[in-house]
């Protein structure tokens, strides 16, 4: 395949809001012997974007200017060292940075086939929400069937995919959602329980409905969420924070002493690629046939063009979005 040179791509040379965003040229990276070079067919668009944009997250170290955090594409090149993918396969594929442009250099060993019958849109919007998700939920945060799980933000990218995950695999799914509307489409998606946090006191609503308390809770909220995790978690309950999009918080650990709860988090960007890859091929073996049998789907909200990438954000940043939004070069 004849590969350019130069490509379109998208970064935020300075920081602040969308309209920052600046479309330009830029070389068509190199491949590393284990790369794969990915002609990008879309790319999905997270909330970590926003926050890199707006000067708040830098990058890992080693990782460039371009945005973009996921994607899926077809390989048009592969290093010396690869052996599974070659050119003419489809693939979607977690990267550090890079997601946002024509072209991308991708680690082959975190890179995926596409699942039967997605749209590389869709597809797009795998990698980045499946990884977090099964890393958090299932790996860190050991969820286990028959226990009772709450996803804060159940209708972002990862409230999507923690709702129907948790579901697949046998937990009851309370979650938290800023409309009705959003709350449906929650409970279209398989949650137990859905609170519109803008007209109850998840607090209550959670006591009320599940007496015993939560086992587990995945939240990327942060500030006043956390005393509140503490207060409707069960007995050794666990907690994942995966952001902190309200700020730091102030808490009474006397709570987390005498109900013996975990509160653990992680990031994902920074790791190393073999705890990448090991997530990858987690993913293939347990998530993939979910698939193929209909008990998981990637929820769309929108796709926009490269050029219109500042929309995009908007969109994120506005919350109201239901899934994921995706761009498309």
């Amino acid at each position: 395949m004849n590969i350019p040179t130069t490509m379109r791509a998208v970064t935020a040379p300075t920081p602040g809001g969308p309209d920052v965003l600046e479309i330009g040229t830029h070389p068509v990276p190199t491949v590393e012997s284990d790369e794969i070079l990915i002609k990008v067919a879309a790319a999905g668009v997270n909330r970590p974007d926003c926050i890199q944009r707006a000067g708040n997250y830098p990058p890992p170290k080693g990782a460039g200017p371009i945005l973009g955090l996921e994607i899926a594409g077809e390989v048009v090149h592969s290093g010396g060292e690869t052996s599974r993918f070659k050119p003419g396969d489809k693939v979607m594929a977690l990267v550090a940075s890079g997601g946002y442009a024509e072209y991308v250099a991708v680690a082959e060993a975190t890179a995926m086939p596409i699942p039967a019958g997605l749209s590389m849109e869709e597809a797009a919007g795998i990698p980045e929400t499946y990884f977090t998700v099964w890393s958090n939920v299932f790996d860190r945060g050991r969820l286990r069937a028959g226990e009772t799980f709450l996803v804060h933000g159940g209708t972002s990218g990862i409230g999507t995919t923690a709702i129907q995950l948790a579901k697949a695999f046998g937990a009851s799914v309370i979650t938290t959602a800023g409309s009705d509307e959003k709350c449906a489409a929650a409970i279209a998606l398989g949650a137990d329980r859905a609170i519109n946090y803008n007209r109850e006191d998840f607090v209550d609503a959670i006591r009320e409905f599940a007496p015993g308390g939560v086992h587990l809770t995945l939240d990327m909220v942060g500030g006043d969420y956390t005393a509140k995790n503490w207060k409707v978690a069960a007995v050794e309950g666990r907690i994942v924070q995966i952001a902190t999009l309200n700020g730091p918080s102030e808490v009474n650990f006397s709570m987390l002493m005498m109900k013996r709860l975990v509160h653990t988090g992680s990031t994902l960007r920074a790791r190393e690629i073999p705890f990448k890859a090991e997530i990858a091929r987690a993913l293939e073996e347990d998530v993939f046939p979910l698939f193929a049998e209909g008990r998981t789907r990637v929820v769309m909200d929108k796709t926009f063009a490269l050029d219109d990438a500042a929309e995009a954000h908007r969109r994120m940043e506005s919350s109201g979005h239901i899934g994921k939004i995706v761009l498309v070069p």
